[in-house]
């Protein structure tokens, strides 16, 4: 059984390692260092800021988003699970909670982007990630 509910803490530790997993094959051209020094501040700072949502699949976390006011913080499915459908629902549920969507994706990242754009998203500037220096893209959706 699929279900999407709000997160719970002690979902904390399945999500940091998705986000780990999903962040380091999705961002090849950030150095994997990177992405283990900031699960600190993911755990500790981000998340428990934002509004989180988990897919969950036989009783077992497959995917998340973390929504910071209008801002699409996160988004991340567990590699060994994308491409079944999962992004699409939680895209679909954050869509329900807000009028409006803002996100950044790194240029580089051609996927993701194309799952953006395929979900509605435009893009509006172009800007350099402050973290890592990557350009990134800042994305926009309106219902």
């Amino acid at each position: 059984m699929n279900m999407i509910r709000a997160f719970e803490s002690s979902d904390m530790d399945e999500v940091l390692d998705i986000w780990l997993q999903a962040s380091i094959r999705a961002h090849s051209f950030v150095d994997k260092e990177f992405w283990a020094s900031q699960a600190g501040a993911m755990r500790d700072k981000y998340i428990p800021a934002s509004e989180t949502y988990v897919f969950i699949q036989n009783k077992v976390i497959k995917g998340f988003f973390s929504l910071y006011g209008d801002f699409l913080a996160a988004m991340f499915v567990a590699p060994q699970d994308q491409g079944q459908g999962i992004g699409r629902q939680l895209m679909d549920k954050a869509k329900s909670l807000r009028k409006n969507l803002y996100l950044t994706v790194y240029r580089e990242n051609q996927k993701s982007l194309k799952f953006y754009r395929k979900n509605g998203f435009i893009p509006v500037r172009e800007q350099a990630d402050q973290h890592t220096g990557q350009l990134e893209i800042l994305l926009e959706y309106s219902s």
